[in-house]
């Protein structure tokens, strides 16, 4: 079996404003509004992937912000959202992967903790901030560079991740990887290639655990990128571009 590992925001779905071609179709309403689309190509592509392989969305996005997609296919059979921490197979979790996950993070219970109290406090703090289903903390920051620095300061940078994106705060354990979810996942249904794609540092263990890791150009100037990785020019928007390469790949 072959399996398409693919992160959503900005690899396959583009924000409101992304400036993407006029030939679109919105994937997300949230609050009455259009606030995601996908190109008519990439749409047209992904339903000609979806016949031949294994197609996997791999997201951080919560399971609320996950259900708000709909990428006109069948409902995929597995996905993974919160970075990998919960496994939903036809739209419901699995519990077992869940269990599987907490256990996986047990020793940073207390990092979590002590990263919680601190932003409850962090005065440039302007967002609520968000315990996703006890795997990760969530938050926004006014000066995220400031936040940034109060938290790996005072945290176990060994058992935590702190990452920014924009005004986006993050306090991730460092097993709770998109890269560990594919390995677990090829280990469950025993895969027999992997391919995955991603377009931030959210998605570097998967496109490094993957058989065949694809990403944009642009990743590959803010990273080093293993070997094995190959990065696409984007004279296109990356999405056509991606799911044209793997229709490609797999006609060979």
């Amino acid at each position: 079996m072959v399996v398409f590992h693919c992160d959503l925001d900005n690899t396959l779905i583009y924000s409101y404003k992304h400036p993407i071609e006029e030939k679109k179709k919105c994937v997300e309403v949230y609050q009455g509004r259009e606030i995601s689309f996908m190109t008519k190509k990439s749409n047209e592509l992904l339903k000609q992937i979806c016949k031949r392989i294994l197609f996997v969305p791999t997201t951080t996005r919560t399971i609320e912000q996950y259900k708000r997609i709909n990428l006109g296919i069948d409902e995929p059979e597995y996905a993974f959202v919160c970075n990998g921490g919960i496994l939903l197979k036809n739209g419901k979790s699995d519990n077992i992967w869940y269990k599987e996950s907490l256990n996986l993070i047990s020793d940073c219970k207390m990092e979590l903790k002590n990263a919680e109290s601190m932003l409850e406090r962090d005065k440039n703090r302007c967002f609520e901030l968000r315990n996703i289903e006890e795997l990760f903390l969530f938050t926004k920051s006014s000066f995220p560079c400031k936040t940034v620095e109060l938290l790996k300061q005072n945290l176990n940078t060994d058992l935590v991740d702190v990452c920014s994106n924009g005004t986006k705060i993050y306090v991730i354990p460092k097993k709770l990887t998109k890269g560990n979810a594919v390995r677990r996942f090829k280990e469950k249904i025993n895969s027999e290639l992997v391919i995955s794609a991603g377009d931030s540092e959210f998605d570097l263990s998967m496109l490094e655990e993957a058989d065949l890791g694809i990403a944009p150009h642009q990743l590959g100037r803010l990273s080093i990128l293993d070997e094995k990785i190959i990065t696409l020019s984007q004279l296109q928007i990356f999405s056509d571009e991606l799911l044209s390469y793997i229709i490609e790949r797999l006609e060979v």
